[in-house]
């Protein structure tokens, strides 16, 4: 894959500008490509943690079994995103990964990140920046599980996924493919399956939201974003910022 079709370059370009050699650098963590089909665990709860993934293509998501049998999506992973951040202190996995549908996913090893670290400035800031804002997601699911609505549940939620496919693809439209199942939305958002269908279609009768299978037309971003009482600091504040051009070449 060239640099220009790179998820990950595109990911990390969202944070700050890149180097050609720290875009070197990221393409090797999309190394030995590995095809996965839908439904395929990457890993479960309790395995080693001796390595990271990327995305490269596809959808997959982070979740835990409750007691009762019951599942929670703790996070919604998209193409370019890094899986497994949160373990990179531990030995053992916290959560199980699933795949949503058929993707490719690179396996790179612990020790290749610290490589990274040593190698750029650059990129350790926005290694950091991109866990913090991993942070930041699930705090704002926390709120979003206790405190709203269904159907701001489902506004914020669908308005955050538009957000997040506009950082590699800003060409996005208002109509996009998410490819979440009932039940993953309703573990998502802690709803019931049936309560996800009900406000989905509240909210269509609405004209904020058309689904058509795993296709959704939103003809208005600004009322679907209101609908959610949406603030979108958590996703689009970067470390520009912290690492001015004068400290990038001096990292290089």
């Amino acid at each position: 894959m060239g640099q220009e079709n790179s998820c990950i370059i595109k990911h990390f370009s969202h944070y700050c500008s890149l180097s050609e050699d720290e875009k070197k650098l990221l393409i090797t963590l999309e190394e030995s490509p590995t095809d996965i089909k839908s439904g395929t665990i990457l890993w479960e709860m309790g395995a080693p943690a001796n390595e990271f993934c990327t995305l490269k293509s596809g959808w997959a998501y982070s979740y835990r079994h409750l007691e009762n049998g019951d599942r929670q999506i703790l996070e919604v992973f998209l193409p370019g995103d890094i899986i497994g951040l949160r373990e990179f202190a531990f030995s053992q996995r916290l959560e199980n990964v699933r795949m949503i549908d058929d993707g490719v996913i690179c396996h790179f090893p612990h020790k290749r990140m610290l490589e990274i670290f040593r190698q750029s400035l650059p990129l350790t800031s926005v290694m950091f920046a991109i866990g913090s804002r991993q942070q930041a997601l699930m705090t704002e699911r926390l709120v979003t599980l206790a405190r709203r609505s269904a159907r701001q549940k489902m506004a914020h939620f669908l308005y955050e996924m538009y957000l997040r496919l506009r950082q590699t693809n800003p060409d996005i439209s208002n109509q996009f493919r998410l490819p979440l199942s009932q039940e993953q939305l309703a573990d998502v958002l802690g709803l019931s399956p049936v309560h996800v269908s009900r406000t989905f279609t509240a909210l269509s009768e609405d004209g904020l939201v058309f689904r058509d299978r795993h296709h959704l037309t939103i003809p208005d971003l600004s009322a679907l974003c209101a609908e959610g009482q949406f603030d979108d600091c958590y996703l689009t504040d970067n470390v520009r910022p912290l690492l001015g051009d004068s400290e990038q070449k001096a990292a290089c």
